[in-house]
């Protein structure tokens, strides 16, 4: 008969501790670059809104002189 090693149980909060244990290997950016970066998706979003509204704006007017003829 072969004896077995006794069998940890695993623990249910064991995974916040490998969590935070990743958490510190990450590389975080600094203050300035989230800031830089944040303020680049805004303008980027604020701009394709601008130019998808224009579209939209434009496609409605062509539809509106075409079907309905005014």
């Amino acid at each position: 008969m072969v004896n077995k090693p006794a069998e940890k149980k695993p623990s249910r909060f064991r995974i916040f501790g490998e969590v935070l244990n990743e958490l510190k290997k990450v590389t975080w950016l600094t203050r300035r670059e989230v800031i830089y970066l944040t303020g680049l998706v805004l303008l980027v979003a604020v701009f394709m809104g601008v130019v998808l509204g224009l579209v939209d704006w434009g496609f409605s007017t062509i539809i509106d002189k075409v079907f309905v003829g005014g």
